[in-house]
């Protein structure tokens, strides 16, 4: 098993900007107001990269 991407949705401000560059890998959860992870495994590498680069919030990570 590799790399999994999260999210600390408890930090998460639901600027959406993860999901507006990775729309495969994150949603916005309307009810929660923030975003969530739905493909954790296997997305693109270099879009999850650039997802944390644009996190205001810092609290996208890599999990092994």
């Amino acid at each position: 098993m590799g790399k999994r991407v999260v999210i600390d949705e408890e930090e998460c401000m639901g600027c959406e900007a993860c999901v507006e560059i990775a729309p495969d890998v994150f949603e916005f959860d309307d009810d929660a107001g923030k975003a969530i992870v739905v493909m954790a495994e296997g997305g693109d590498v270099a879009l999850i990269e650039e997802s944390m680069d644009a996190c205001p919030a810092d609290c996208i990570t890599w999990e092994d």
